[in-house]
């Protein structure tokens, strides 16, 4: 199912989705939350003891708890790095109050001017209407190397020349 798909977002359209308390829904309101810059609306989707985890080698890396503490330390953080970050929510799967979502970000790196677009995915753990636990996975390779001039860039094998490059296994066979 996608966003797109009017079947899988009913409620998207009800007039209660603003309050609705199914997960899905809850994760789509911090999606569009998030969109549009609104913080206090994406906080609103948190729980008070929220646990948000932002994978290892991720820039953000880390747990951050408390939605002030996801805002400041997450959104906030992204915002200033990158011009235009958005995440790009457009397939939900959803097992009772678990949901993941495929995604991409797209953003352009202020400081190098290169753009990504990656694909994500984001487990969400809603209760009571509020989001208790998010996890990213992320190709961390592609957002760092925007963030990094072109020598800095990749994390690849060292340059041995044309087809010179050898696994450190290789060296002893």
């Amino acid at each position: 199912m996608t966003t797109d798909d009017t079947t899988a977002h009913s409620a998207t359209t009800a007039p209660d989705f603003a309050t609705s308390a199914a997960p899905a829904d809850v994760v789509r309101r911090q999606y569009l939350a998030s969109a549009a810059g609104d913080l206090e609306a994406l906080r609103a989707t948190l729980a008070p003891d929220v646990e948000w985890t932002e994978m290892a080698g991720f820039p953000l890396a880390g747990t951050y708890r408390t939605p002030d503490g996801v805002t400041a330390n997450v959104m906030e953080q992204l915002g200033k790095e990158w011009d235009d970050w958005t995440a790009h929510d457009d397939t939900y799967v959803v097992d009772g109050e678990n949901v993941v979502v495929l995604a991409r970000y797209t953003a352009t790196n202020k400081a190098t001017g290169k753009p990504i677009d990656v694909r994500v995915a984001h487990h969400f753990v809603v209760r009571g209407g509020r989001i208790v636990r998010f996890e990213q996975f992320v190709d961390t390779a592609k957002v760092r190397d925007a963030m990094t001039d072109g020598a800095e860039a990749g994390g690849g094998l060292p340059d041995r020349g044309p087809g010179k490059h050898q696994s450190p296994r290789a060296k002893s066979l």
